[in-house]
């Protein structure tokens, strides 16, 4: 049983520090809330709403000025968030 457990633990660690990065100019409600810690459908779809409204992001930081995304938010996620093609 334990090392069932260990090589589960092994195969979810594998897939987080393998996971790609998320463009948040391309990216559908789903793949946003997949990809992103502390962000579910809503916040998802306030990121798509804010950059159908404004435009593409031009930088990860800007993620900041959707309502409900704040630095905290920012920082679990910098890594994850890109912004180009």
């Amino acid at each position: 049983m334990l090392r069932l457990l260990l090589v589960s633990l092994f195969f979810v660690f594998i897939s987080i520090v393998n996971a790609e990065p998320v463009n948040i100019n391309e990216a559908d409600a789903q793949e946003l809330a997949d990809s992103l810690n502390g962000v579910g459908p809503k916040k998802a779809q306030a990121i798509i709403e804010y950059r159908e409204i404004n435009g593409p992001f031009y930088s990860a930081e800007e993620i900041v000025n959707v309502k409900g995304i704040g630095p905290k938010t920012l920082e679990k996620n910098i890594e994850k968030i890109r912004v180009r093609n």
